[in-house]
């Protein structure tokens, strides 16, 4: 397997997270022992952090060849800080990535951060990031493409990308300056409401403004990778391409538009139905893995996967044929036999 969505927590960043007075930040609890505070509580410092011989060996017992990181957006919102502090520590987490692609020939690949506060800033940072070994995209935020105009200020990141064949994840996630996220912590079944409801339907807007428009066609050698199947897209087409009939019957029909684009989506965190449903739409060449770098996810994908009735080509190319047509040009990749049995 090559995971396309395997989030990443740098230690690096433990001097950053101390500095800061809003969660997340590193502070002394009330027996004097530091530890990460977020929305979700509070970690030891010895669990806050990935550590690579711990990742790997996950890796091995999973049949992971390739892991592509990102940074766990929540885990600090670098991008949105002012830009004197968030190209800093862009910088330092793609010089760390960096670094850990070269030392783990092949077993690492990664995706660059971008301060978003300032595009011009955003997109030469993601030049500079491209020329250092592993680097092969950079992680986006998806409000930043819900709808056509919103997508335009990201203009300038996709000309990069485009120059250099690399790939744009868009992750569900705020622009700076977003409400996020949009449902109150005090809200009953708030994170059912924000990681599944919102999420998927805001990973549907992203779809829809990147296949129902001509938001990409400046871009054909860019690769957009969007995760969790690209939202309820799969199961939702019936309904939009019924609407479409009644609605703009001369317009091509939406299931036909979305199979012709060239966006590819990860598997992440779905069950069988839901993969072959994916399949059926966009066809299974513009599908990848993806299992947010935990263990739990890993075999969740692999039994997804292994039960989906989708046929053996169709698992090969998710597994990693695609994710390797996708980087192969950017970075080396481990060779399947490297993971152990």
């Amino acid at each position: 397997m090559i995971d396309m969505h395997a989030h990443w927590r740098p230690a690096e960043f433990a001097d950053a997270l101390r500095a800061r007075t809003t969660e997340p930040r590193i502070v002394r609890n009330q027996d004097g022992v530091e530890v990460l505070k977020t929305r979700m509580g509070e970690e030891p410092l010895a669990n806050a952090f990935d550590e690579v011989d711990f990742h790997l060996a996950r890796m091995d017992r999973q049949g992971v060849s390739t892991s592509v990181l990102s940074l766990l957006g929540s885990f600090c919102w670098i991008e949105a800080q002012p830009l004197d502090v968030s190209l800093r520590l862009c910088r330092l987490f793609n010089g760390g990535v960096s670094r850990l692609c070269q030392e783990h020939h092949g077993r690492f690949v990664a995706y660059a951060a971008l301060s978003l506060v300032d595009m011009p800033a955003a997109a030469a940072e993601l030049e500079r990031a491209l020329g250092l070994p592993g680097i092969v995209g950079a992680q986006v935020p998806g409000n930043a493409f819900l709808t056509r105009k919103d997508a335009d200020a990201m203009r300038p990141v996709l000309e990069v990308a485009n120059r250099h064949r690399a790939v744009g994840f868009i992750h569900n996630g705020p622009r700076p300056g977003d409400t996020y996220p949009k449902v109150p912590a005090d809200t009953d079944n708030a994170r059912r409401r924000n990681g599944t409801l919102d999420m998927q339907a805001s990973l549907s807007s992203v779809m829809v403004t990147l296949c129902l428009t001509d938001y990409l066609v400046p871009y054909p050698d860019a690769k957009i990778h969007v995760h969790n199947l690209g939202g309820n897209i799969p199961y939702e087409v019936e309904r939009m391409d019924h609407r479409s009939l009644l609605d703009t019957p001369q317009e091509e029909l939406p299931s036909a538009r979305f199979r012709r684009s060239k966006v590819y989506v990860d598997c992440n965190s779905f069950g069988p139905r839901a993969i072959a449903a994916a399949v059926s739409l966009y066809g299974a060449d513009r599908i990848v893995c993806g299992t947010d770098g935990t263990e739990f996810g890993c075999e969740w994908t692999s039994k997804a996967l292994a039960d989906g009735q989708i046929g053996e080509e169709a698992r090969e190319k998710i597994l990693h044929g695609n994710a390797a047509a996708m980087l192969s040009h950017l970075a080396p990749l481990a060779p399947r036999e490297h993971v152990a049995a």
